[in-house]
């Protein structure tokens, strides 16, 4: 998955202002305790990173 389609998914599901909310404030556990924004920049995959946050929230299968 390229970080533009994860990033557009975030923006599908969660809104614009709120997808950057939550990627640099929610900690996920699915992501060893990082937030998405921290994740991301350690070098996490955005596949593995947007399965995170599938597991996590309530994504429609659309966008999974």
């Amino acid at each position: 998955m390229r970080l533009s389609v994860f990033w557009d998914r975030m923006k599908q599901h969660f809104g614009e202002t709120y997808a950057e909310s939550l990627a640099k404030d929610y900690v996920l556990a699915e992501l060893d305790g990082r937030t998405i924004d921290q994740a991301l920049a350690d070098g996490e995959s955005a596949k593995r990173v947007w399965e995170a946050v599938c597991a996590t929230f309530d994504v429609p299968q659309r966008l999974r």
